[in-house]
């Protein structure tokens, strides 16, 4: 794994890179041996915020982790990341047992490991569909999605943009701000 180190309100020593690669070298045996893991630091007042984000084929896992001690952001973003991989693996690893052909595809995604690294119970890691809705998507601008959002109290709305006709979400950030999300082909 290739890692890419980003500091914002603090440096970034040779330190704190070896306890960073050494934390999230575990799980290099199951993500290909030529990814990119981006890691940002960040010193917001007395606490650390360490992101680290890892591009794969058609995926992206990330964890981010606010904390005072730095060594406990770093092991609790590596628990993060090696549980969406477990999740991950376990639901490629379902779907190549049923379609055959999938498993020579399966290299591209992660590592090659074996299926002993990752043998949960199956309903364990099953996604399951509590609720379904249908409704009519009304061509609105973002700023109107925003206010029909708060109206229904709900963190995210979709809706289709009159100025692009395309499907767009708006939600609301974390810091309290509104993303808007646009497909792009």
């Amino acid at each position: 794994m290739r890692y890419s180190f980003t500091g914002k309100g603090i440096t970034v020593g040779d330190s704190l890179k070896q306890k960073t690669t050494d934390k999230l070298d575990r799980l290099s045996k199951f993500i290909p041996e030529n990814s990119e893991v981006f890691v940002t630091f960040t010193q917001i007042k007395s606490e650390n915020k360490v992101e680290v984000t890892v591009p794969l084929k058609k995926h992206t896992l990330r964890a981010e982790v606010t904390g005072m001690d730095i060594q406990t952001v770093l092991d609790q973003v590596a628990d993060i990341l090696e549980k969406q991989l477990h999740k991950f693996k376990s639901r490629l690893n379902r779907k190549a047992k049923i379609d055959p052909n999938f498993r020579e595809e399966l290299s591209a995604y992660l590592a090659p490991a074996s299926d002993e690294d990752y043998d949960d119970d199956e309903a364990e890691n099953a996604v399951v569909i509590k609720r379904s809705k249908k409704f009519a998507l009304k061509p609105m601008d973002a700023e109107e999605a925003v206010m029909n959002m708060e109206l229904l109290g709900h963190s995210f709305f979709v809706f289709r943009n009159m100025e692009s006709d395309e499907v767009n979400v708006v939600y609301r950030r974390n810091d309290n701000a509104y993303g808007l999300i646009e497909p792009e082909y």
